[in-house]
């Protein structure tokens, strides 16, 4: 009988560089079923994409203020859950968070003051998931105001995980990784029948590990702010915009976010840091089976009230 092996490829999907690893004894037979779930992130990523003028997600933001779109179920229920996400997060997270003006922020110049709170909060009047319409249904969705876009770049990429893992375990693979970008979906163990060993990377050094995790059947993902941000008058803004605002994060440098289920993982994140250190945590330690390890702008670590990590 063959030895088990890990099994990867590597490669960019949906603008992230994803990898993809399976378990398996026959590395032909890993490879079919990575190739898999690659076909079903493609998949996932021309149904969300806001490149593509015909993607679904385009359809409703030229609709935007003129009339509801008839979607896949996919699609609306994806805008279903991430209602619910902004709901519990009043509001830090929002995938109408593609409505903000971004003439106010440009991170790569030398920015010398912040706006004033007025012209920020104006710049993203049109962000407010209240107004997103879902017939269910119809499955339409209507955005109510002209000039409102919705994007899925705070949970497409922990969906597409979730979804590639699926695809792989139906296909009888018992252990892998799906890896997108530090958001990642593991399940099953090691070829040596250990959890798997996930690094959590040090804000302050990129490619760095600043701590380790032994997880199976979890997912995590993390949200950092060292490596796009401004410094004005001594103090350190991050390009995490509050949706709510309009003003630039300041506090924290990274969050992460474990879970069960990637897509919550990916869509728990930034809130978090929009919410800042006592109000994230007090709204983790209250949802089951949700951690989060905070790290802030001073480098002391943070934790909800069951993480236990080395």
């Amino acid at each position: 009988m063959s030895e088990k092996a890990v099994f990867n490829k590597s490669l960019l999907l949906m603008g992230n560089s994803f990898q993809i690893s399976a378990v398996a004894e026959n590395e032909e037979w890993a490879h079919e079923r990575i190739d898999a779930a690659i076909r079903e992130i493609q998949r996932i990523e021309r149904l969300l994409t806001t490149y593509n003028e015909e993607s679904e997600t385009n359809l409703i933001n030229r609709n935007a203020g003129i009339m509801a779109v008839p979607v896949s179920r996919e699609t609306f229920d994806i805008i279903q859950r991430s209602i619910r996400i902004s709901v519990i997060t009043q509001g830090a997270f929002d995938i109408t968070y593609g409505s903000v003006d971004k003439r106010l922020w440009n991170f790569d110049t030398h920015m010398q003051k912040l706006p004033d709170r007025e012209t920020a909060k104006k710049m993203v009047r049109l962000i407010n998931y209240r107004n997103i319409v879902l017939d269910n249904e119809k499955t339409t969705v209507f955005l109510k105001e002209k000039g409102m876009r919705i994007g899925f770049g705070g949970i497409g990429k922990g969906y597409a995980a979730e979804r590639a893992k699926s695809v792989m375990m139906e296909l009888e693979v018992d252990s892998g990784i799906v890896n997108a970008s530090g958001d990642l979906a593991a399940w099953g163990y090691q070829p040596d029948g250990k959890p798997w060993t996930i690094g959590i990377a040090n804000p302050d050094s990129a490619g760095q590990i600043f701590s380790y995790m032994n997880i199976t059947n979890m997912a995590l993902a993390t949200s950092g702010n060292y490596e796009k941000f401004i410094m004005i008058d001594g103090k350190k803004y991050s390009h995490t915009i509050d949706p709510r605002t309009g003003l630039p994060i300041t506090g924290i440098k990274s969050v992460t976010i474990i879970s069960p289920n990637a897509e919550v993982a990916d869509a728990m994140a930034t809130p978090v840091m929009i919410m800042g250190m006592k109000a994230g945590l007090d709204m983790i330690d209250q949802i089951k089976e949700i951690e989060a390890i905070i790290i802030d702008d001073e480098g002391r670590i943070h934790t909800s009230q069951n993480i236990h990590f080395k």
